[in-house]
């Protein structure tokens, strides 16, 4: 848990940083041709929903360690394995959506609270401190309000593709999203599949309902990613997975608020002599890849199109349940020093994605 108002805001400010480098390395990857245009735009709606999330918790729990009382006297972070906010934070910020507007009808708006404010400064000589955690309630109900927010989970969405004319496929792109409850991480998941029904998914009521609903259920960091093609390949007959990709965001390290074990811990303790050097996030991109075709029999008279998926058995791919797996770590330049300098043997075959002095992401393989 996060135990002070200094801690929180720290916190929060840290991962405001963060989030934006995040969204520059989405945008160099697609540079360098790791992902598709596409794809980085949609995660960058995600990375977008992700950042306000945060911003609505930080106000939240701006106030929450100086009114005392019985309210919750601050944010519960993963501080071993994740580095993000536990599950349940992320929970209770979507119950709380839920009831926004009715916590906004009984505050007072922001004008009045300042006012209030400034009148209490002046009568009583003292800090208004139950006026500015009503403040801080009112500014948190107001992002919660306006519904842009990373949520535990997060339906699944469709993007047209296109259509081939001569066998008449169509294809989309698919994606969802979902805060894990085993690791504490947000995990973002696409999908480029082909139809193949007469009526297009989107505007099939039978269809599509059931597409979501297994999409989610199936939306968890432990499930092999050949697991869940498989099974959607073997419960939608006119629907083909041909590429799925999951985005892994995180790990969080950071010297001051987790309790990082291996090659990261003496790093991070090194780097953070420097002020605001003493973070690293882990970036990781899993994909699974469709090569082939066959067709297997499904009734009496009935057959289904399957797809093969390629794994790369060279670099364990047959454990992992993916084509390719490539795993990233973004950093300031004062920790990627540090870690060229102790030469860690964990961190071979990383990409880093170091953030430079202007803030400018600098990749090297």
């Amino acid at each position: 848990m996060l135990d002070s108002a200094r801690a929180t805001r720290r916190y929060f400010a840290k991962f405001e940083r963060i989030m934006g480098h995040l969204s520059e390395v989405a945008i160099l990857s697609n540079k360098e041709k790791l992902i598709t245009t596409a794809e980085a735009k949609i995660l960058l709606t995600y990375l977008d929903s992700l950042t306000h999330t945060f911003t609505a918790l930080s106000y939240k729990f701006l106030m929450s360690h100086r009114i005392g009382g019985s309210e919750p006297s601050g944010m519960s972070i993963d501080k071993t394995e994740s580095g993000f906010p536990v599950f349940g934070e992320v929970m209770q910020m979507a119950s709380d959506a839920t009831q926004a507007k009715k916590h906004l009808k009984s505050l007072p708006g922001q004008e009045r609270l300042k006012k209030d404010m400034i009148n209490h400064i002046l009568t009583q000589r003292s800090s208004p401190t139950q006026l500015q955690y009503a403040m801080s309630q009112r500014i948190y109900y107001e992002c919660l309000a306006e519904e842009n927010l990373f949520l535990t989970q997060n339906h699944p969405q469709i993007v047209w593709v296109g259509k081939d004319m001569n066998s008449g496929r169509r294809s989309y792109l698919v994606h969802w999203a979902a805060y894990d409850s085993q690791t504490n991480l947000p995990a973002i998941y696409l999908m480029e599949l082909e139809d193949t029904a007469s009526r297009a998914l989107p505007h099939d009521e039978r269809r599509w309902p059931r597409v979501q609903s297994h999409l989610m259920a199936q939306a968890v960091s432990g499930l092999k990613l050949l697991t869940i093609a498989k099974g959607f390949d073997t419960d939608f007959d006119t629907l083909h997975p041909k590429l799925l990709r999951r985005f892994h965001l995180g790990p969080m390290y950071s010297h001051d608020f987790t309790e990082q074990q291996g090659p990261i811990r003496d790093v991070l303790a090194d780097a953070s002599h420097q002020e605001g050097s003493d973070w690293a996030l882990a970036w990781t991109v899993e994909s699974l890849l469709s090569e082939d075709t066959k067709v297997e029999k499904t009734g009496i008279f009935k057959t289904a199109t399957r797809q093969i998926y390629k794994l790369d058995k060279f670099l364990g791919g047959a454990d992992s349940g993916a084509t390719e797996t490539q795993r990233a770590v973004i950093l300031p330049h004062r920790a990627y020093q540090v870690l060229e300098e102790k030469k860690a043997q964990a961190f071979q075959g990383t990409r880093k994605y170091v953030v430079g002095e202007n803030t400018k992401i600098l990749s090297y393989s």
